[in-house]
């Protein structure tokens, strides 16, 4: 059960890292045609107009990136307390909390500065969390120890921050295959080995950040956009990506369901289809090996 103090207190820690992470960007900033640029700066950097010599390039991309450091913050805060019981143990939720810290802070380095370096930790967030999805699906699949885990973890991770250091130009590609395979092992693979886990948690995540996704696109191509706006799509794709983060925790966990107050029932709705599909196509399924 998510507590007030929860909330107040992973909103503090959010203030906190806004804080610092402005004190970093005031120290380097705001030239920061000294630095390597963004690769994505030889095409489009998204639609938000840069505010060339400002200390905050992108503002609207940078702040609504603090929303997965909220979120990252309470998933710690929620593991580490007494009320936490789920299945989803409290180290790996502490970790996958972490990565959402990773991701949110990473992203506003990047929009503040689009910087060669800023991309850097922007992905870095991005490879940590889908690295996370996949090692979790084949450790459920495998059987893996915690402690095989946590190496296969490090493994891919340290593979990954590699690939992002000689081959910049892929990073997206790259992550895109990460999630997908991760996507596909939890489905195919893991999820016959979790009792008692429920999909609609984990498909209601996918469509979620298939909208999102969508919604990043438009943005990026400039199909929908409005450059000097404060409205930006990226930035609705950042806080929309905030639902997956939270099923996954829910689906990792088989949470019996009271967090699902933080998006009101309207969230059930949306996803009883979906669970119906999936209940429908395993029927399918079994069928045909008859």
């Amino acid at each position: 059960m998510i507590r007030r103090g929860d909330i107040a207190s992973a909103f503090g820690l959010t203030i906190l890292s806004m804080v610092g992470i402005t004190l970093i960007v005031f120290a380097l900033g705001p030239d920061w045609s000294v630095y390597a640029p963004a690769t994505c700066t030889t095409t489009r950097c998204f639609c938000e107009m840069p505010r060339t010599g400002a200390l905050i390039v992108q503002p609207a991309n940078s702040w609504s990136s603090y929303g997965y450091a909220f979120a990252g913050f309470l998933m710690i805060l929620l593991a580490r307390g007494s009320h936490w019981r789920t299945a989803f143990h409290p180290a790996a939720a502490t970790v996958f909390g972490i990565t959402a810290i990773f991701v949110g802070l990473g992203s506003v380095l990047l929009h503040a500065t689009l910087t060669l370096w800023g991309q850097f930790f922007d992905v870095m967030g991005m490879y940590l969390t889908s690295g996370f999805m996949l090692v979790s699906a084949i450790a459920s699949w495998r059987g893996l120890s915690a402690r095989r885990a946590a190496w296969a973890y490090g493994a891919v991770v340290g593979l990954l921050l590699v690939m992002l250091y000689a081959y910049p130009e892929v990073r997206r590609w790259l992550f895109a295959v990460v999630l997908i395979a991760a996507i596909v092992l939890e489905m195919g693979f893991a999820r016959p080995r979790r009792p008692g886990v429920q999909v609609r948690y984990y498909l209601f995540g996918i469509l979620t950040k298939a909208v999102a996704f969508t919604i990043w696109n438009l943005d990026q191509n400039g199909v929908v956009c409005a450059p000097e706006s404060l409205f930006q799509g990226h930035a609705v794709c950042e806080l929309m990506t905030l639902a997956p983060l939270a099923v996954l925790t829910i689906f990792f966990g088989v949470y019996p369901g009271p967090i699902l107050d933080i998006f009101g029932a309207s969230v059930e709705n949306l996803i009883k289809p979906l669970a119906q599909a999936a209940h429908a196509a395993q029927a399918l399924a079994t069928a045909s090996l008859h």
